[in-house]
């Protein structure tokens, strides 16, 4: 089965590149908007701004200071740092000095961060502040072809104070004096570029020219789910093909503002900010996570992106508020919910609104859902999801309430969107058409095979990788399950994680996992299976809701942790998994489980920076737990 960009929703094939590299779609974007504000972030308190004119200045400037230090073409330059004004600032000076950008997850461990750097060869090193400098410290000896570090901050603030009692760390205090030379800040790089800059006129652009489509644009490491990242590079053509594949998807344009959150380390993140540059809409940067909440109330975006493992949060502190409220409170929200699901399926059946039921939205809106759509800033005309599979029930949820979640799918060897629903054509459980240019193929066992000039060129260094990923059709295996339906693309779960039992039957993991993730009082969950006689399910807490449950009904603890081993935590979960485990055939049903102690972070290396389960390191941490499920 074929689903070309016709039959999928497309528009027909997405524009010609024309020969053009990604500083050409940034310096159109500077002559359209040199003056307009594009760049907001909170800074002493205060929200600051820059606009077009000033993030070309500040990546002229990186650029300059890195041809100053020798930068050629194709060089590799890392970028190690939260998302934030100088990360875009420094991916688009690395391109105008003729570098391809390799970004690095700010919570990447020391070895890790060694590796990609080594791995990708990367000359130069952007961090952030002394933490992450503290990192490349730690394996200084391995590092020994890198040629300068360039921080963005001098100070970082701890947390809590370190073991000599510190409430901030300092360069100093990471730096040694011998290697103090390697290190310069991007103030000094700046002025560096300043010079060089006056000193060589008109040949920064003449440079650009050099910049071949097919040439490097990034090299983005895949989270290593499965094995260690390998590098996948995406050229110069595979950005300007996304970035007009985009433009007639997403429905942004200069009047628009979006609050990003998401490490621009990551693929989707990273087209958030092309598609930026392609549309001319405007960033506001989060503070935090932590933050996310005051800042959406700050920034009122209009459009926002996410991974649907934030929206469930989301989500499940919405029905936490609920389950709080008095009895006569939960009756309207009820009742809210009723009215707001039937004006839910009118709408997705493209139906008309009755007046009597448009009556009783605007007055479920009034007393309900407008707190809700106060929640995400009041201003938002619809969320995109991606990274990971989004429940349909919390799609549904959000419609309900007025809020249209878009989800997408694409994979960071097709540069992000291959698929996505949009305001005017979306099916809920579904990641939508596929975008213009981009062939979607369902291979005989069901495996979603891409192809478009999205495609990567191929994995760094890995010419056997490469060819298995992409056979000689040109087709990308995604590694994902999936079916077309009437132009609609639905993915139904990853290949290789797919559960055959003891009794050869396919299981979907990911079904069951996110079916219980809705569940007020579980956040993470992991069945296993593979050549067992049944599923088994490492479940771990909401801490803060199963704190206040655990309060409200007089079960005694100390700490979250002892919640884990407490028997009415135990039935509390048991009875969720009951009740999905009703709406299954018995060879598909949890069987045992197992409280953690402890959530599952990125620190104890369970998750990926985009919050998905690692399940091979999962597995072997837990093993003996695991094997302890089928001992008798």
């Amino acid at each position: 089965m074929v689903a070309t960009a016709a039959s999928a929703g497309g528009t027909g094939m997405a524009k010609a590149t024309s020969g053009r590299n990604a500083i050409d779609l940034f310096s159109e974007r500077i002559k359209a908007s040199g003056p307009r504000t594009v760049l907001r972030w909170k800074e002493g308190g205060a929200w600051r701004e820059s606009t077009w004119n000033d993030w070309d200045r500040a990546s002229r400037e990186i650029a300059g200071g890195l041809r100053h230090f020798g930068l050629q073409l194709t060089d590799r330059v890392a970028l190690l740092a939260n998302t934030r004004p100088e990360w875009v600032y420094a991916d688009i000076g690395i391109l105008m000095a003729g570098g391809t950008t390799v970004p690095i997850y700010q919570s990447n461990l020391p070895h890790e961060c060694e590796y990609i750097i080594n791995d990708s060869g990367s000359k130069v090193v952007f961090c952030e502040d002394p933490a992450q400098v503290a990192k490349l410290m730690g394996e200084r000896a391995k590092l020994g072809h890198v040629q300068k570090v360039i921080y963005f901050e001098g100070v970082t603030k701890l947390a809590k104070p370190d073991a000599q009692g510190r409430s901030e760390l300092k360069m100093e205090d990471v730096v040694p004096a011998a290697d103090k030379d390697w290190v310069m800040s991007l103030t000094e790089l700046r002025a560096a570029g300043q010079k060089w800059l006056a000193e060589h006129v008109g040949e920064l652009e003449k440079g650009w020219a050099e910049i071949n489509p097919e040439n490097p644009f990034t090299i983005v490491y895949t989270s290593g789910t499965t094995g260690p990242p390998k590098g996948v590079v995406l050229t110069h053509k595979n950005i300007v093909w996304e970035c007009d594949a985009m433009k007639d998807v997403l429905p942004v344009d200069e009047t628009d503002e979006q609050l990003l959150f998401l490490p621009l380390a990551h693929i989707f993140a990273k087209i958030l900010e092309w598609v930026t540059i392609a549309k001319g809409n405007r960033i506001a940067f989060a503070e935090s996570i932590a933050q996310i909440k005051a800042n959406l109330a700050e920034v009122r975006p209009t459009f926002m992106c996410a991974v649907p493992r934030v929206l469930e949060k989301v989500y499940i502190g919405i029905l936490g508020n609920r389950n709080a409220s008095s009895p006569g409170k939960q009756k309207i929200f009820d009742w809210a919910f009723s009215v707001g699901k039937q004006v839910s399926k009118l709408k997705q059946q493209r139906q008309p609104i009755p007046l009597g039921l448009s009556i009783k939205n605007a007055i479920a809106t009034k007393l309900v859902f407008a707190k809700i759509q106060a929640v995400l800033g009041g201003r938002i005309r619809f969320l995109v999801s991606g990274g990971a599979p989004l429940s349909r029930d919390i799609a549904e949820f959000f419609h309900a309430a007025g809020v249209l979640i878009l989800e997408g799918y694409g994979l960071t060897e097709t540069t992000a969107g291959s698929c996505v629903n949009r305001p005017e054509k979306f099916a809920f459980g579904s990641v939508g058409p596929a975008v213009p240019g981009v062939e979607i193929k369902i291979a005989a066992d069901g495996e979603i095979l891409i192809r478009g000039g999205s495609v990567m060129k191929e994995y760094y260094n890995k010419p056997e990788a490469t060819a298995e990923a992409i056979d000689p059709e040109g087709y990308f295996h995604t590694g994902d399950i999936g079916v077309v339906e009437d132009g609609i693309v639905r993915i139904t779960d990853r290949k290789k994680d797919i559960i055959v039992n003891a009794g050869g039957k396919n299981i979907a993991p990911q079904n069951l996992e996110n079916a219980l993730k809705t569940t007020p009082y579980i956040s993470q969950v992991m069945v296993h299976g593979d050549k067992r006689p049944y599923l088994v399910a490492l479940v771990t807490l909401n801490e803060e809701n199963v704190a206040k449950w655990a309060r409200d009904n007089g079960v005694q603890f100390q700490a979250v942790a002892d919640l884990a081993k407490a028997d009415q935590i135990k039935k509390l979960v048991q009875k969720y998994i009951d009740e999905l485990n009703a709406k299954e055939p018995s060879y598909s049903s949890i069987k045992k489980f197992q409280i953690l102690p402890a959530d599952f972070s990125q620190e104890t290396g369970e998750l990926t920076p985009t919050l998905k389960v690692k399940r091979k390191f999962t597995y072997e941490k837990y093993k003996d737990l695991i094997d302890a499920f089928y001992a008798n």
